[in-house]
């Protein structure tokens, strides 16, 4: 029971601390994930000794793989379909000289300057060569990032860890330890992995669609709940898949990526209040992290370990800056795209499964992997912020010139119906109809009804000052 409360109370702290600085860190760019490292130290046993999670303790295996199977499904759930038909090219670089060519050569210099075996290695590379997307989320949220760079950003920390993730566990197998008697571990392992795992997790998510439309048409579900009812999709995916000897982790994938296809609703219900409930588990993730696992990255920080932390966080910049010229995309987009490439909690995940599954040098793996999180959190967290807060400066001195002089009351809102909207059309009234649907459902159809406006719901506020509208008037929005 004491440990029960404590994991109580952790969560607790985790929800009240995430809340009360979420404004802090969307106006300074302060690396939220930082914050929650010192909050893990300050709770661990350098601290009160209230948290200390240990590589062999059961409760890491659970919360790492819960988080890997969240950090997959809301990377799937977030992919923007219709962007990604549209930018085939861009998706093709990315994931190729932007996650392959660059995980091939980390684990070269893994090799080469850590003197590993060529499976370690590629262990290695793999686990970071991946995005994170909790580092990027401050970053893709920012309403004046260019376009293009919130596109490939996203392309990239959404499905670059299910291109990583195969080569993490097929190099298990090829471990020195592993060699010959672990054959035929391969071929049922890829099976689990390109076979069984997808389409489990195809088939779980379509059938979770079809049973959502059909109540939500007959009875109805609540809003709030289809963002529930997308992460019992995921958890459901995940079980099923490992019991019959697939890849859970990959089932979760497949099954978002079957919704984001397929069923926009219940994407934008999960973006709304399935990826808040989604991130305080992965913020809680990084608590334990900080606790003590990840400062023993320190240990081992010495010439070769520190020279190969520069070129694991620089390779990508290198490699990805040049190859995006072809895509025709702006210098400023390409140096935004090639830096912000954080490596967080996905390495950290995706490096902890040879550990899980007891691989000789497994530990140690994790140990470097843990140095160049620490180097990238300081890196390109700052970098983040720095970039934010001249943004942020910059906003809100064009919204101190467009302030209101004073306040005008909101009147009492109400539904209404096609016919009574065109009555009070034919008699006059000052009635502004509002196209108000979310910016991923807008991009996949941009027609708006006749007469009405487009006010995006992140930022309708400054977007109705800049049109305009009457403040005295009645608005009439729509989102479907």
């Amino acid at each position: 029971m004491e440990d029960f409360a404590a994991l109580l109370a952790l969560i607790g702290i985790v929800i009240v601390v995430s809340s009360l600085v979420s404004g802090a860190v969307e106006r300074t760019g302060l690396p939220q994930v930082a914050i929650f490292l010192a909050l893990g130290a300050a709770l661990g046993p350098w601290g009160l000794s209230l948290v200390d999670v240990g590589l062999d303790s059961p409760t890491l295996r659970v919360i790492a793989a819960l988080a890997l199977v969240l950090v997959l499904f809301s990377d799937a759930i977030s992919v923007d379909t219709g962007a990604l038909r549209k930018q085939r090219a861009l998706a093709l670089l990315i994931l190729g000289p932007g996650t392959l060519i660059v995980a091939a050569l980390i684990a070269g210099a893994a090799h080469l300057l850590l003197s590993l075996s060529w499976a370690h290695a590629a262990i290695l590379g793999a686990a970071l060569a991946s995005t994170d997307p909790v580092l990027l989320r401050t970053v893709l949220r920012h309403r004046r990032l260019p376009e293009s760079t919130r596109t490939a950003l996203r392309m990239e920390s959404g499905m670059n860890d299910a291109v990583l993730l195969p080569i993490v566990v097929i190099a298990m197998h090829f471990a020195p330890t592993a060699a010959g008697a672990a054959e035929p571990g391969v071929w049922r392992s890829m099976v689990g992995l390109f076979v069984l795992g997808p389409l489990i997790g195809a088939l779980v998510g379509w059938l979770g669609i079809i049973a959502l439309v059909r109540v939500r048409d007959r009875i109805g579900v609540r809003r709030d709940y289809e963002s529930l009812y997308a992460l019992g999709i995921a958890f459901t995916a995940f079980a099923l898949a490992e019991r019959v000897g697939g890849s859970g982790f990959l089932a979760a994938f497949a099954a978002g990526l079957v919704i984001a296809v397929q069923d926009l609703e219940l994407c934008d219900c999960f973006l709304e209040y399935g990826e808040a409930t989604a991130e305080m588990f992965l913020l809680l993730t990084f608590v334990a992290f900080g606790a003590s696992l990840l400062w023993t990255g320190l240990s081992v920080a010495d010439g070769r370990t520190l020279a190969f932390t520069a070129f694991a966080l620089l390779v990508r910049t290198a490699t990805l800056y040049p190859v995006l010229a072809r895509a025709g995309i702006d210098w400023r987009s390409r140096r935004l795209i090639a830096w912000m490439g954080p490596r967080g909690l996905s390495s950290l995940l995706l490096v902890l499964l040879p550990v899980f599954a007891g691989m000789p040098g497994a530990a140690g793996l994790f140990t470097i992997t843990c140095l160049v999180v620490l180097f990238s959190v300081v890196a390109h967290g700052s970098g983040i912020a720095v970039w934010l807060r001249r943004d942020t400066r910059e906003e809100r001195g064009k919204k101190n010139e467009d302030a209101p002089s004073k306040a005008v009351p909101v009147a009492d809102v109400a539904p209404i119906t096609i016919g009574e909207l065109r009555a009070r059309l034919d008699r006059g009234d000052r009635v502004q109809l509002v196209d108000a649907r979310s910016d991923r459902t807008w991009a996949q159809d941009d027609r708006i009804a006749e007469g009405a406006v487009r006010l995006p719901p992140n930022d309708a506020v400054r977007t109705a000052r800049e049109l305009g509208l009457d403040r005295h008037g009645s608005l009439v929005v729509y989102c479907a």
